[in-house]
């Protein structure tokens, strides 16, 4: 067995940050550790203030939420899609018949979501419902999808907070891993491709692909015989 002994002459290796690029300048990371990341914050998180923010329920019922949804709600069997239609409706969304939820999704506040009959919601789908979500009839919203309705005013220096509805209109499907951000409506039976990111609305009736997404071609459905 062999014991890497430290050596007291030899020199301590520098941290990646330590770049040998000249413009590079040592700046402190907090009051008391050293750091060489450079230029100053335009922001100041300081000033940050949500006081405006109306959450739509007081904070002892989000907390019983939050508790719901990471014990009873994730712990449902797969089959069990009413009970997570149930709890959601408990706690105020709006959801219709048919509906297929896996246990995996994520709902901020339920009761600013709305799912219309027969969609389904996959694994690991999160509605981030600071605002409106609305989901039509017969709607896919495919596994690792992110619907956002908040984000940040950018030139803000308290960086504040911004929400936006999001509008999924009937026969929609978006595939896997899609964004869609604050604000967006998808027009009905639009197909979002898997991996895109929408950040304006998309015309109804088209295959939308790309990051950032745009409409290619119409959406052929066949006719049922």
């Amino acid at each position: 067995m062999t014991y890497n002994i430290p050596n007291p002459n030899q020199e301590p290796e520098k941290p990646i940050a330590n770049s040998q690029n000249p413009e590079i300048n040592d700046r402190p990371i907090s009051d008391n550790q050293p750091n060489t990341l450079t230029g100053e914050s335009l922001v100041d998180l300081r000033l940050y203030n949500q006081s405006n923010f109306d959450r739509g329920r007081p904070g002892w019922l989000i907390l019983v939420w939050w508790f719901v949804q990471a014990i009873a709600f994730s712990l449902t069997p797969h089959p069990f899609n009413g009970i997570r239609s149930g709890l959601l409706r408990l706690f105020g969304a709006k959801i219709g018949c048919g509906v297929i939820i896996r246990p995996t999704a994520r709902f901020t506040y339920p009761w600013k979501i709305e799912i219309g009959d027969y969609s389904w919601i996959g694994d690991d789908v999160v509605l981030y419902s600071l605002d409106r979500i609305a989901i039509g009839k017969h709607c896919v919203i495919s596994q690792k999808s992110y619907l956002c309705t908040g984000t940040h005013d950018p030139q803000d220096p308290a960086f504040g907070l911004i929400t936006a509805s999001v509008l999924i209109n009937n026969g929609v499907w978006i595939a896997a891993d899609c964004f869609i951000g604050p604000g967006v409506e998808i027009g009905a039976n639009a197909l979002i491709g898997a991996r895109s990111s929408v950040f304006k609305n998309m015309p109804a009736g088209f295959v939308c692909t790309g990051n950032p997404c745009h409409p290619r071609y119409r959406r052929e459905i066949k006719q049922s015989s």
